[in-house]
């Protein structure tokens, strides 16, 4: 199932998603696709916590439907596929202490954690080398 997502950007600023269908359903990214992929995540973890909560998943608005949403004025509306969450996986890397603290700055500066800054930067990675 899709859902639209309305892409902001302003001048000096990082790619910002919302969803219509989903107020407070908010992220963002530096580059375009990074927002692209933030979307599906914030999307799948906001409906699973509306289903862990017992709240009715609304259909997908068309644009027909928003076409007098005022959060749709300066945004470009795209299709955000809903996909459910994977259960998580704990695992144990090995590391010298220097890299662990290099990697927990890095996460830090992006508001990340350890482990979303270690996955993130491995699918980046691999993004980037097809």
């Amino acid at each position: 199932m899709e859902y639209i997502a309305y892409l902001h950007k302003d001048k000096k600023s990082d790619y910002g998603v919302s969803f219509p269908d989903f107020p407070g359903c908010i992220t963002a990214g530096s580059t375009l696709e990074e927002a692209r992929s933030m979307a599906v995540e914030a999307l799948a973890f906001h409906v699973a916590g509306m289903r862990e909560d017992r709240e009715p998943i609304p259909k997908p608005a068309t644009l027909d439907d928003l076409r007098g949403d005022p959060a749709m004025k300066g945004a470009v509306a795209f299709l955000t596929e809903l996909r459910e969450p994977e259960r998580t996986v704990r695992i144990n890397i090995t590391a010298r202490q220097s890299q662990i603290a290099e990697i927990d700055r890095r996460a830090r500066a992006k508001g990340l954690t350890r482990s979303s800054y270690i996955v993130q930067s491995a699918l980046k990675e691999k993004a980037a080398s097809r």
